[in-house]
């Protein structure tokens, strides 16, 4: 694929940008440098030109990231918005960039007659870090429906993968070292006359058992082989337990709410608190779903 670098890059840099403006937990220190680009080939114009030894960091929704309170040295990169297209093929299978959110996906799919993607109605994060984690929700995975991925790299190029290039499990992928989610392929069948789209029923079933609209990350903790991460929580005592700002839901055990008060280090504090508690009661080592970076004050 061809890259985009005859041109300066024309987005938005920002410098000190508060990362709690940016993140579902509504916390986090500053990023030293936060770029929204103004498109796909503005990206690849930005990286072309950034010097290697720069760290990147990409943050779409930041529904499942942790930024510490003193922030992230180097420099962040936000498609959320910008790399936004998303098309139907000739051949039926739906273009989206990493910027697009997979509500916004659901939605476009069921709006084309497409089946098999409401699920990721219930994804509270963007294409991209769906990808990157192999998001899932209501029994559906990412994964299970990738025809193809367009990566970007440091220098700006774009490469096509196809899933056999990743190592894909639950809740993880592989990725090629210094690549990046730029957009991907998705494959869906078509929806018969008489199939009625459940994505309403799917948010109201979430919307009845987690904390839908208070401050979160989601789901904190990958649940365990044949258990599950809220269960085990619930059954150690911890439904409600707070530590500082950062609480355990009393309506689904694997999130915790973070109030006004909350700092990150208070999160942090108490993700560390439940999976002792849980190691502790059962012998289960809980691993977070959420990714946690940037330094501590």
């Amino acid at each position: 694929m061809n890259v985009a670098t005859e041109y300066p890059p024309r987005g938005r840099l920002l410098f000190d940008e508060p990362m709690s403006k940016h993140t579902s937990w509504r916390l986090g220190g500053p990023a030293d440098r936060y770029y929204v680009p103004l498109d796909l080939a503005d990206l690849q114009a930005f990286l072309a030109g950034l010097d290697a030894d720069v760290e990147l960091l990409w943050v779409g929704l930041g529904s499942n990231l942790l930024v510490r309170d003193g922030g992230i040295r180097g420099q962040v990169v936000a498609p959320l918005n910008a790399l936004n297209e998303i098309h139907l093929r000739d051949d039926g299978k739906v273009y989206a960039e990493c910027g697009i959110s997979c509500a916004k996906l659901a939605r476009f799919c069921h709006k084309n007659g497409l089946a098999g993607a409401d699920f990721f109605a219930g994804i509270p994060g963007t294409i991209g870090g769906a990808l990157t984690m192999n998001a899932g929700a209501f029994g559906g995975e990412t994964w299970a429906v990738v025809e193809q991925a367009v990566m970007i790299d440091r220098r700006g190029q774009l490469t096509e993968r196809g899933p056999q290039d990743f190592g894909i499990g639950y809740r993880h992928v592989d990725l090629p070292p210094k690549e990046w989610f730029a957009a991907a392929v998705f494959r869906f069948e078509q929806r018969a006359a008489d199939e009625a789209s459940n994505i309403r029923e799917l948010l109201q079933q979430r919307n009845a058992t987690q904390p839908i609209g208070q401050p979160s990350c989601g789901s904190v903790f990958k649940n365990p082989p044949g258990k599950h991460a809220a269960q085990l929580i619930e059954a150690a005592g911890l439904k409600g337990f707070c530590l500082g700002g950062a609480c355990v839901s009393d309506k689904h055990a694997n999130f915790i709410i973070s109030n006004e008060t909350a700092t990150a280090g208070d999160v942090e504090a108490l993700i560390e608190h439940v999976r002792r508690r849980v190691k502790d009661r059962f012998g289960v080592q809980l691993e977070t779903e959420v990714r946690i970076v940037g330094e501590s004050r």
